[in-house]
């Protein structure tokens, strides 16, 4: 029996295109890191997920976010954007949660809709951005929201941005540069010791990572307090929950699961801004992937049940 005969996958990094979010990047010209805004609905997200053996989403916007530059506006587009996924969740809450978008680097406008949304909106967590105009997570400047939903234990997805420099000529942004955002923002994250000071946030890696696991030998002291601290480093590194979105290949998966605890990784299939083609493909992988039983139950849908108990199926 496969997955498709039977969905079980909770799908951690799978995102939402409102009609009116779309209508409003398309008025200014933007798309995510290089690649066209995508059409997304209902209907073809339960294509995607019947396809890759999902049983439930949690949706996230993707960058470039809410904030184009004026607070009111993004406050606004985050209201508007929020409240659409979270309709999308009251219609079929088993399917489908959300991740809620905030407005950073707005961080008075990104706490009030934080509270908003999980305390009001019943969103499973929050989606921030790797960085945001150059400034990444584990700034000072991002500590009143860090706080904010630290006291509310929340799932904070990161989700990789365009780097603030220009991208090289013939790459898109989301080929590489988005590995590297995310990279940029654990290690900062990490060394500014951000996990310690907000142990109760849950934080997701996407991509597996990034360069994270391939790389973390490398990177590690410089996670640490003294900076030549590898053990310490390697500790604040492995305390992050990383997703499979377009991860699951030969090459990415051995690294990752050399790395990081088992417990610690989800399923994530990047549709639609992966395309449906490229969602199963990746999905196909993991179901040839020589995963222990315990090991295959646990990415697609143990630890993220750990994440998100309303969606634990009765005896697991």
């Amino acid at each position: 029996m496969t997955h498709a005969d039977q969905p079980v996958r909770i799908d951690t990094h799978q995102h939402i295109v409102p009609p009116t979010y779309a209508a409003w990047l398309a008025a200014r010209g933007l798309n995510a890191g290089g690649r066209a805004i995508p059409h997304w609905s209902v209907d073809g997200a339960q294509e995607l997920m019947h396809g890759a053996g999902i049983a439930s989403a949690i949706l996230s916007v993707s960058t470039p976010g809410v904030h184009l530059g004026d607070d009111t506006e993004a406050r606004d587009k985050a209201r508007e954007v929020n409240e659409f996924a979270a309709s999308v969740m009251r219609h079929d809450p088993a399917r489908f949660g959300y991740f809620a978008t905030l407005t950073l680097p707005h961080v008075a406008g990104a706490i009030a809709e934080a509270e908003h949304a999980l305390d009001h909106l019943g969103a499973d967590g929050v989606v921030l951005l790797a960085n945001v105009n150059g400034t990444y997570l584990g700034d000072p400047a991002w500590e009143p929201l860090m706080a904010a939903l630290n006291a509310r234990q929340a799932v904070v997805f990161v989700h990789p941005s365009s780097l603030p420099t220009p991208p090289v000529p013939g790459i898109a942004p989301f080929v590489a540069d988005f590995l590297l955002d995310t990279t940029r923002a654990a290690i900062n994250l990490a060394r500014t010791g951000c996990l310690e000071r907000y142990p109760d946030l849950k934080i997701i890696l996407s991509h597996a990572g990034g360069f994270v696991p391939f790389a973390a030998e490398r990177m590690a002291r410089a996670c640490s307090d003294s900076g030549e601290d590898t053990a310490q480093g390697l500790a604040r590194l492995r305390r992050f929950y990383f997703d499979l979105a377009l991860s699951s290949s030969p090459y990415a998966l051995p690294s990752l699961l050399a790395f990081a605890d088992p417990a610690r990784i989800t399923y994530g299939s990047d549709w639609p801004f992966a395309p449906h083609a490229r969602s199963l493909h990746f999905a196909r992988l993991l179901d040839e992937y020589a995963l222990t039983p315990a090991q295959r139950h646990a990415i697609d849908r143990g630890n993220a049940e750990k994440l998100f108990p309303r969606l634990a199926r009765a005896g697991g």
